[in-house]
């Protein structure tokens, strides 16, 4: 079995910071891509921030600037640094992970539970 976990989300006023964090746990042979998705009420999920295993990260357009995403694969753990957040942020944050198990040869994209972030204005 494969676990992620996150936590950090919360209630923060436009122009705050929060710091989202996910584990992943298990039978873990190997993690290739992490990333962090959202969903807004009524919206559909949409890819945030994501990082290879190469460490090199991408951005959605809106979040350019103010969002960090990071890693420690020492930890099996990807971060989201939010700052300067506005109502536009709100929503559910969901990590996602490319895992290979065990002595698999598959690599799988396993969720986490997600996490509430809402931006009061």
């Amino acid at each position: 079995q494969v676990q992620l976990v996150e936590s950090g989300g919360g209630l923060v006023q436009a122009g705050g910071s929060l710091r989202l964090s996910c584990a992943a746990s298990g039978s873990i042979s190997s993690i290739n891509a992490m990333g962090w998705y959202r969903q807004a009420p009524g919206k559909q999920r949409e890819l945030v921030a994501a990082i290879p295993s190469d460490g090199s990260t991408n951005y959605a357009d809106s979040v350019k600037g103010r969002f960090t995403i990071s890693r420690d694969n020492a930890k099996n753990t990807v971060y989201l640094q939010m700052n300067n957040l506005s109502p536009e942020d709100t929503g559910v944050y969901y990590c996602d992970a490319l895992i290979r198990r065990g002595q698999s040869k598959i690599w799988s994209h396993y969720w986490g539970q997600g996490t509430q972030v809402t931006v009061s204005s």
